[in-house]
């Protein structure tokens, strides 16, 4: 009796085991799969070469900064989003002689979020799959975070090009905030954009 019940316990013991090991196994599917598609989209990011430059708007800096990004490439396209007024962007590409058939000027975003999400099809549709990403090195994180998830839904690799300035990092919160709405906009079309003014609004 005593060896029976024994091997009973060393049974149940090993069929605990073998169910430990099977979850273990199967929780490290996604594990597996998501750093597979990371490293995928690492070596694209390398070995990418950009079809576009794309500006976010809300500093001249970035855009001086990209005209002359764009002497250096003198084949891309430049895509502006929601920046300077237009006749001044214009006079800052035509000094450093930029045709204007290469400048498109987007105002269509209102923020960080929409500079991509307005854009992101657009660009698809021109056959465009990997850009230069130019913005102030303070606002890189955030802009990163969210153009590598509305960009990358849609197979556009970006590749940052940072603007020096003086300003102090962004909060973490921002980038949390809109990576957050990115991942909505894949979802749902939306970027949040009501939850944002209505949340601002009662602080």
């Amino acid at each position: 009796m005593v060896l029976k019940a024994n091997s009973r316990r060393k049974k149940r013991v090993s069929l605990k085991a073998k169910l430990g090991k099977s979850r273990l196994k199967l929780l490290a599917i996604p594990l597996i799969l998501a750093s597979l598609g990371w490293l995928y989209y690492d070596l694209r990011q390398q070995w990418a070469k950009p079809e576009a430059i794309f500006v976010l708007g809300g500093h001249a800096d970035r855009e001086r900064f990209a005209a002359k990004l764009a002497k250096e490439y003198p084949d891309l396209p430049i895509w502006v989003s929601s920046g300077s007024p237009r006749r001044y962007v214009r006079k800052i590409f035509k000094k450093a002689g930029i045709p204007p058939e290469r400048l498109h000027l987007d105002y269509n975003a209102r923020d960080t979020v929409t500079n991509f999400t307005s854009l992101a099809d657009q660009l698809k549709a021109q056959g465009i799959d990997s850009v230069y990403l130019v913005t102030s090195d303070n606002h890189m994180r955030r802009a990163r975070l969210v153009g590598e998830i509305v960009f990358g839904s849609r197979g556009i690799v970006i590749k940052p090009v940072t603007v020096p300035s003086q300003s102090p990092p962004e909060p973490l919160e921002k980038s949390l905030r809109d990576g957050f709405r990115a991942i909505l906009w894949i979802i749902t079309g939306s970027t949040g954009e009501f939850w944002l003014k209505s949340a601002s609004s009662t602080h």
